[in-house]
């Protein structure tokens, strides 16, 4: 094969090769071996992402016993678990467009790789660096840390934040109880974006069968790591490429995945985000049409009391896909080079405590919805499979506030009460700007019974309850949300894919005459970038491409 770097004129050739033998390359392997960049997001920051460090020196085993060169190179990650609840959430999804831009400068702009090996672990990494291996179309692989194993149940470990938030534990006494469940580096244990990423890596196929969900810190990990790397070289040598793999049949595949799995609603914001990168349209009815009719599956927290450890015990992301099956195109391509149909002949049956039938689901189809109605005439969304049926249709009264610091504020005031339909506005993508994640909103509110949280902003993968966001047209947009005022009556009916703000259409109108935009101080630097650029939720959040 004739290999990137060999592709550049002979001065410029020799001069790279100099460059790179005095950073340690070896002169032999620049002379005739393909030279492999590892993109690792590696940090001591994010707990996801500690582990990475050591793995890549196993991806590099791969590589090297395949007859490759790797070569290794670090972007950013950060942990949406530290930035939640104050302002650093704003920049944990505009650094994905950060994490695949700098991939692709460090790799176009260097110019002489022939693949390329992605090690990320969590909520907005992963979907950068898939947004990368598209845009930048060299063979790939994907490689995450993996989740770490839980000593409690997650409702124990939910239930010691309660605690705290009810003032019946100390600080001390969180944390400790915590580490039983976060009990060291690697993914969270639950089923939040990062997990739900990871498994869709593998229903894109992107990543080595089973390789999501294999447990942090264990020997079967450090193999698929190394295994990962003699793959890369294997689609290399087969000139194999992300755009003949991420079709629109294996984004369909993907969507029943995420539906069956009753994944994290940010799915709905990194797909569309990829499917643009790789020239493909894709919206939110297109995973409507298949959401609708696609069953849950599996029970992991927060849709159950089970971890995605107990997942991966049960046969993990291969064995959902079996039962899936009927309903999944086969032919698709995958990062071994063999189809998913070859890859589903030979996986066995899941543990059925675990992962149900198509015939005796956990649910009928209700893992995710996409919800209309004059508050959201674009769309809204809601992960239904982690919402209590009692509160499936509800009635309240809006209880509005602009920003996630207000809510907090009455919170604390104890203002909040029952039958509330708490209103967070003006979190979107560009009112934000950059769509902070409400999780914290989501854990307080679950201390009030009978309420609801509806929002522009998003939410994260371990949500539960009834929480409506990614609100379309957003409020600073001057979307419906913007004019909604407190005492307004909402219903929600997710039975019939409801959101109706019981608000005449005069009075929206007259109301719309008077509107003005929230103001908030300028932005500069990244944030003011992001704002003016930004699409909207429906569109993937991604950055205008005009």
């Amino acid at each position: 094969m004739l290999r990137a770097i060999d592709k550049l004129e002979p001065f410029q050739k020799a001069i790279s090769k100099a460059h790179l033998a005095s950073a340690g390359v070896s002169i032999d392997s620049l002379d005739h071996k393909p030279l492999i960049a590892i993109a690792n997001s590696w940090n001591e920051i994010c707990p996801g992402h500690e582990p990475l460090k050591q793995l890549a020196e196993e991806v590099k085993k791969g590589i090297l016993e395949a007859g490759g060169e790797p070569i290794e190179f670090n972007t950013v990650a950060m942990c949406d678990g530290i930035a939640q609840g104050h302002s650093g959430m704003r920049y944990c999804l505009p650094h994905r467009e950060i994490i695949t831009d700098s991939i692709e400068a460090m790799v176009v702009g260097e110019g002489v790789f022939d693949g390329v090996v992605y090690m990320g672990s969590c909520d907005k990494i992963v979907p950068g660096m898939l947004n990368a291996a598209a845009r930048i179309d060299l063979p790939s692989v994907i490689v995450t840390a993996g989740p770490c194993y839980a000593q409690i149940k997650p409702n124990e470990s939910k239930e010691l934040r309660q605690q705290f938030l009810r003032g019946e534990i100390t600080e001390r006494q969180l944390i400790e109880g915590t580490l039983k469940y976060y009990t060291g580096p690697g993914i969270c244990p639950f089923l939040g974006t990062a997990n739900t990423m990871g498994a869709l890596c593998e229903s894109l196929g992107m990543m080595l069968p089973g390789g999501s969900l294999i447990p942090s810190s264990t020997s079967m990990r450090r193999f698929n790591a190394r295994e990962s790397g003699r793959a890369v070289m294997k689609m290399v040598e087969m000139q194999i490429r992300p755009s003949q793999i991420m079709t629109r049949e294996a984004l369909k595949n993907t969507i029943t995945l995420l539906s069956a799995i009753g994944g994290s609603l940010n799915a709905l914001i990194h797909l569309p985000a990829l499917a643009a990168e790789l020239g493909i349209s894709l919206d939110w009815d297109d995973f409507s049409k298949i959401t609708t009719t696609t069953p849950v599956l599996c029970s992991i927290v927060p849709n159950g009391n089970r971890t995605v450890v107990d997942l991966h015990c049960a046969g993990g992301i291969p064995a959902v896909m079996k039962e899936l099956e009927s309903v999944m195109n086969k032919d698709v391509l995958t990062v071994t080079g063999e189809t998913l149909g070859q890859i589903l002949e030979r996986t066995p049956q899941g543990d059925r405590e675990v992962i149900k039938s198509m015939d005796e689901p956990v649910s009928r189809a209700d893992g995710i919805q996409v919800l209309y109605g004059n508050l959201a005439p674009q769309g809204a969304l809601v992960k239904t499979s982690a919402v209590p049926t009692e509160v499936r249709r509800f009635k309240g009264t809006a209880r509005v506030f602009e920003g996630e610091d207000e809510c907090y504020a009455a919170f604390r005031a104890k203002e909040i009460k029952e039958g509330d339909a708490v209103i967070v506005r003006y979190e979107g993508p560009k009112g934000g700007p950059g769509m902070k994640e409400l999780h914290r909103i989501t854990e307080i509110i679950k201390c009030i019974p009978n309420t609801a949280v509806i929002t522009d902003g998003r939410f994260s993968g371990a949500s539960g309850g009834l929480s409506i966001g990614y609100l379309c047209p957003e409020a600073a947009d001057g979307g419906p949300i913007a004019l909604v005022r407190d005492g307004d009556r909402i219903t929600v009916d997710l039975y019939k894919d409801y959101l109706h703000l019981e608000v005449s259409d005069e009075e929206l109108e007259a109301r719309r005459r008077e509107w003005k935009a929230v103001t908030r101080p300028r932005e500069k630097g990244l944030l003011g970038r992001y704002a003016r650029l930004v699409n909207t939720a429906r569109s993937g959040a991604a950055l205008n491409r005009e």
